[in-house]
């Protein structure tokens, strides 16, 4: 059951501000909506990824998908340099979440209300 939003707003801009907030908004590739709900609960929305992030990421989990492969053959094998694998996949996933957190993910406000949402 999603939720009912039912209350709206009229907020008056000058040119200027209208302006602004469009760019903002353009860059971060969400509605108008949307953006504004982050920055109610404290949230700053980030830029929309530059196209190479979604190729890069697809790179990335082909890597681990790849590893994974790799990982079942040795088991089935009998052989494997299992702190090798541990320490390679473990960094993969650490990069895909770096590479995430930092294009893709809102950014926390400093000072911004502690909010679930």
């Amino acid at each position: 059951m999603g939720r009912k939003r039912n209350t709206s707003f009229l907020m008056r801009l000058t040119q200027r501000e209208a302006e602004e907030l469009n760019q903002v908004i353009q860059k971060s590739g969400l509605s108008r909506e949307s953006y504004i709900r982050q920055l109610i609960f404290g949230f700053q929305p980030q830029p929309k990824p530059p196209p190479d992030y979604y190729g890069m990421m697809r790179e990335l989990h082909r890597i681990g998908n790849n590893m994974n492969q790799l990982a079942v053959k040795a088991h089935s094998l009998g052989y494997i340099d299992a702190s090798w694998y541990r320490e390679n996949f473990k960094q993969l996933c650490g990069a895909i979440e770096t590479i995430t957190n930092a294009v893709l993910l809102p950014k926390k406000m400093p000072d911004s209300p502690q909010k679930d949402s």
